[in-house]
C-alpha cells in the first residue's frame, strides 16, 4: 500500500553544509544534463524541419561541440554529488527493501548506472564507427526516459512510503 508520509527522511541531522552544498550541485547538474538531452530529444529535430539546411546544420553542430566540452565536466559534478549524497543514505541503501525511501534510492541509482552504461556504449560506439543517426536517436531517447523518471522518483522518494 502506497501513501503519503509526513516529514519523510531529510539529509542526516549532522550533515549540514556540505549536504545542502551537495543537494544544490547535484540539483543544478541535473538539470544542465536533462536540459541538453531534452534540447536533443525534443527540441533540435523539430528546428531541423523547419529551418533551412544552410541554417540548422552549423547551429546543430555548434550546440554538440559546445554540449561535448561542457557535458563531461557537468556529468561528473553530477555523479560524484549523487556519490556524496548516497553516501549520507548509506544507512538506507544498506537494507534498501525495508523502506520506500531506500526502496526508491535504490532505484534512482540503478537508473543512474543504466544512463551511466548509455554514454559508455555510445561513446563505444562512435570510437567503432558504428554510432549510426538511429542507435543516437534511440540512446538519446533512452536516455531522456531515464533522465525523466529519475527526477520524479527524486521527488517521491521523500514523500511515498510503502
Amino acid at each position: 500500500m502506497t501513501g503519503i508520509k509526513a516529514g519523510a527522511p531529510a539529509a542526516p541531522q549532522d550533515a549540514g553544509v556540505p549536504y545542502l552544498l551537495l543537494q544544490v550541485v547535484h540539483l543544478l547538474c541535473a538539470m544542465a544534463f536533462a536540459g541538453v538531452v531534452f534540447v536533443e530529444v525534443l527540441l533540435l529535430p523539430g528546428v531541423r524541419r523547419r529551418l533551412p539546411a544552410r541554417v540548422a546544420l552549423p547551429w546543430e553542430h555548434a550546440f554538440g561541440r559546445r554540449a561535448r566540452r561542457l557535458m563531461p565536466w557537468i556529468v561528473l559534478a553530477l555523479y560524484l554529488s549523487g556519490a556524496g549524497l548516497a553516501w549520507h543514505h548509506r544507512g538506507a541503501l544498506a537494507q534498501p527493501w525495508s523502506s520506500g525511501f531506500g526502496t526508491l534510492l535504490a532505484v534512482k541509482l540503478a537508473l543512474a548506472a543504466s544512463v551511466a552504461l548509455h554514454v559508455v556504449a555510445a561513446l563505444w560506439l562512435q570510437r567503432r564507427g558504428r554510432l549510426t543517426g538511429a542507435r543516437s536517436d534511440w540512446i538519446h531517447r533512452s536516455v531522456l526516459a531515464h533522465v525523466l523518471s529519475i527526477a520524479v522518483i527524486a521527488k517521491a522518494m521523500f514523500h511515498l512510503v510503502f
